[in-house]
């Protein structure tokens, strides 16, 4: 009987049940076993490496977007995913074909289970993406760190220039509470020769990361010390590094995104001995840059009922980021809120409590808090109810909330995924890469 092909929906489905039955274990040993199996396929393309608690995802994607303006065959490995998995593997701006996945899923299966190793799903992951920008010649490729740094399954790679974009408080399960502590975790990217782009940084991190920099004999690159980027008559100017990119534009929205557009211009001045891009494109990727989830309009502001706006931010540092924002997104907000338990969600809620006219607790994830811990600890300060699943509670704050006020939701980037999902549902966040000829009439940075 001839063998039955797994579908997209069952290849996911076992690509999560590794997250269920393996979680996260910090090790390098078996992403090195599996990529010496599979010939080293992260050696076939250059690459630049990104970690940070906040402002990786948006850096790695105004890089890319940079470097494909350039005319660079780019590819973008970032996670977790919006609304669906292939979001996370992209070529061109382009999401992998679910094919590619059930096809190189089944392939890769083939040679590590034999072997012996046995992945978590984000090793499993990053594997993948690794194997499928060898397969279809990546020239150059954007990684975004998952978790830390220094033990993170993309921490495999020899990059061309390495950076972080910020410090905070999160996952300190897995990497603690000590603001030094997590900076060396993160540093654990620098390589000897490689220089290592910092962003704007507490003291005492900037003071970790340079310990470990200087032990890797990774040349530091400060970002505050030695760049700017001002506004200018023409638009934003940067300068550092030897070089003058103006007439800049943000595509990104949110004044924070200013950090991490140094931040990421900087890494590209650094590279510019390997990766040359004219200042033409650099300002044509920087202005194209998307990154959804990020003060992202999910319903526009034509559409028929209130406005609705997503944030990815999900802990303290991020959400005290999204609170500068607010002022200019309009009044009345009614807040969508979902967390993770093991986050700090008691301050990101008192912090989010004063600037809203109401809340709309709810769940998402396995790991998410009960909503009712939510609606007990804002109680009397601001009107709150608990509705679940996440979708209808995302339904029902748009259908009771005023035409003229506005809706975010905030606290999770899975509930931002649920936004999407649902009210966007006849629409792709991300189309399928279909070759390097169509990038051109396809992509969407």
């Amino acid at each position: 009987m001839a063998s039955i092909e797994p579908t997209y929906a069952e290849t996911i489905a076992w690509l999560q049940g590794l997250e269920v039955s393996k979680g996260w274990d910090l090790k390098l040993d078996r992403m090195r076993e599996a990529l010496a199996v599979r010939g080293h396929p992260e050696r076939r393309f250059r690459a630049l490496h990104v970690a940070g608690t906040n402002g990786k995802g948006s850096t790695a994607a105004m890089l890319e977007s940079i470097l494909r303006a350039a005319g660079h065959r780019t590819g973008l490995y970032t996670s977790p995913h919006l609304v669906d998995f292939a979001e996370r593997i992209r070529a061109g701006g382009l999401a992998i074909p679910h094919d590619a996945v059930v096809a190189l899923v089944a392939e890769l299966r083939a040679t590590v289970e034999p072997a012996r190793i046995e992945l978590t799903h984000f090793e499993f992951a990053t594997l993948l993406a690794f194997e499928w920008f060898a397969r279809i010649g990546v020239a150059v490729a954007v990684i975004e760190v998952g978790l830390g740094g220094r033990l993170d399954a993309t921490n495999v790679l020899a990059p061309l220039v390495t950076g972080i974009t910020s410090i905070g408080r999160d996952h300190e399960e897995f990497l603690g509470s000590d603001i030094p502590g997590i900076a060396r975790e993160k540093a654990g990217i620098a390589r000897a020769g490689v220089p290592l782009v910092v962003g704007r940084v507490p003291t005492d991190a900037s003071a970790a990361i340079g310990a470990v920099a200087a032990d890797a004999g990774a040349p530091l690159v400060d970002v505050v010390r030695e760049t700017t980027l001002d506004d200018t008559p023409d638009g934003l100017a940067f300068r550092g590094l030897g070089i003058s990119w103006e007439g800049l534009a943000l595509g990104v929205p949110g004044a924070f995104q200013r950090d991490n557009a140094r931040t990421a211009l900087t890494m590209l001045a650094a590279a510019r001995d390997v990766l040359p891009i004219d200042a033409d494109a650099v300002r044509a990727g920087l202005a194209a840059a998307r990154w959804p989830g990020r003060l992202a309009e999910v319903v526009g502001r034509d559409a028929a009922g209130p406005r609705v706006v997503a944030d990815g931010a999900h802990n303290p540092d991020g959400i005290a980021a999204l609170i500068r924002e607010l002022p200019g997104l309009g009044r009345p907000i009614t807040l969508v809120f979902a967390v993770m338990a093991d986050k700090a969600w008691e301050d990101m809620l008192a912090a989010l409590v004063p600037h809203v006219a109401r809340i709309v607790a709810t769940r998402v994830g396995r790991r998410g808090l009960d909503p009712a811990r939510i609606v007990a600890a804002a109680a009397g300060r601001v009107p709150v109810e608990a509705v679940e699943p996440a979708a209808d509670a995302i339904v029902h704050a748009r259908a009771t909330t005023d035409a003229a006020a506005l809706v975010l939701i905030a606290g999770s980037l899975f509930l931002v995924g649920e936004a999407y999902a649902c009210l966007r549902h006849d629409e792709s966040l991300v189309p399928a890469w279909q070759g390097w000829d169509r990038i051109g009439t396809q992509a969407r940075p």
